[in-house]
């Protein structure tokens, strides 16, 4: 079982930066991916970043995000970091964090309990 915990939403001012952490804790199996995503109110769940343990990243295709976002990890710690700056009120949303891996038997798909981000304008 792996079981994720995450920190650092809040209310912030439009221009002002946030910091997300994830810590997963269980049984953690040395490749995966973890990430973050984000659900606004009436819409669905949308991709933000990925990282995986080897520190590849994919961030969202669209503009809305890039140059902005920040997806880290600290593998030690089992810990991905999401890096918010110059942010927007459209960033207002719950931030989810996942975690996948594979086994023999398929995948392990994981999310955390959400964490909201409201940015006021």
């Amino acid at each position: 079982q792996v079981q994720l915990v995450e920190s650092g939403g809040g209310l912030v001012q439009a221009g002002g930066s946030l910091r997300l952490s994830c810590a997963a804790s269980g049984i953690i199996a040395s490749i995966n991916t973890m990430g973050w995503y984000r659900q606004a109110p009436g819409k669905q769940r949308d991709l933000v970043a990925t990282i995986t343990s080897g520190g590849s990243t994919n961030y969202a295709d669209s503009d809305s995000v890039k140059g902005r976002f920040t997806i880290s990890r600290d593998n030690a710690k089992n810990t991905v970091y999401l890096q918010m700056n110059t942010l927007k009120p459209e960033d207002t949303a719950v931030y989810y964090c996942n975690y996948k891996s594979r086994f023999a038997y398929g995948t392990r798909d994981v999310w955390g309990q959400g964490t909201q981000v409201t940015v006021s304008s």
